[in-house]
């Protein structure tokens, strides 16, 4: 465990490293691992090369936009999938399943002349539209619905709760640790995204941190590596951020085997 630990955490340890030296230091052979100096003024250069307030901010407003509107689609989806049976749910669930082999990049021809019918091409819509919705999550989700006792709920509707109260006061709160774990794998993928900004995107003002982060190798006379991993850690803080606060309920969801 330990060897594979190092294995996967040497390139990450490489790249904190090499954000503090100089340009000298990455060019050294033997490598040095450590600098001799630590230099900050690479996160700012890397920060000032472009308008890389306007990238923070629109993979923000990209990322939490898309997780928002998938919450509201596979919640309901996933609570009819596990609670209810109906004539073609079997075919419909499938349908569903079938979509997660299906790679985004096969489909986005059809879903750019789409977006580009509906004029949303360089905007943030263009970015959070498609993925309004999430195979993955439906089935995690319904996986974790259908381990809530159905007394639990019989017990609810005898009192006279709505479906949307079962969902909202039962159904979620017991189905939090999968819903914080799936927001997490949603929250890293789109943030780190690179294909979609890059082919619904032309200017500056709706590109994302990525894209953003891809124009520090575009420079006369070579790759500044320093200021490039600067900018590769910019990218990743807020992902080890949110990781940090979701570890214990990701823990949870893949340990979860019933409901006390």
């Amino acid at each position: 465990m330990i060897i594979i630990v190092v294995i996967f955490l040497m390139p990450f340890v490489w790249m904190v490293s090499t954000s503090f030296k100089t340009l000298g230091e990455t060019m050294t052979f033997p490598p040095v691992w450590f600098p001799d100096q630590f230099l900050w003024e690479n996160f700012t250069k890397a920060w000032n090369s472009g308008p890389f307030l306007r990238y923070f901010f629109n993979s923000v407003v990209v990322t939490f936009g898309i997780l928002v509107l998938q919450f509201c689609t596979i919640i309901p989806a996933a609570y009819a999938f596990a609670r209810y049976t109906f004539k073609g749910d079997r075919f419909f669930f499938g349908l569903t399943m079938i979509t997660l082999m299906i790679p985004p990049q096969l489909i986005f021809l059809p879903v750019y002349l789409q977006m580009s019918s509906w004029g949303l091409l360089d905007s943030l819509w263009a970015l959070i539209l498609p993925f309004a919705s999430s195979a993955f999550g439906i089935f995690l989700l319904r996986q974790s619905f259908k381990q809530v006792p159905e007394e639990l709920l019989e017990a609810a509707r005898l009192d006279e709760a709505s479906e949307g109260k079962i969902i909202l006061k039962i159904m979620i709160p017991m189905a939090k640790p999968v819903l914080i774990t799936f927001a997490l794998f949603s929250f890293i993928t789109h943030w780190n995204d690179y294909f979609w900004p890059l082919v619904m995107t032309t200017s500056d003002s709706a590109r994302t941190l990525p894209l953003g982060i891809s124009k520090l190798r575009e420079v006369e006379g070579g790759v500044a590596w320093n200021i490039l991993m600067a900018g590769n850690m910019i990218l990743v803080i807020p992902i080890l951020i949110v990781f940090f606060f979701a570890q214990r309920q990701i823990i949870r969801a893949f340990v979860y085997t019933g409901v006390k």
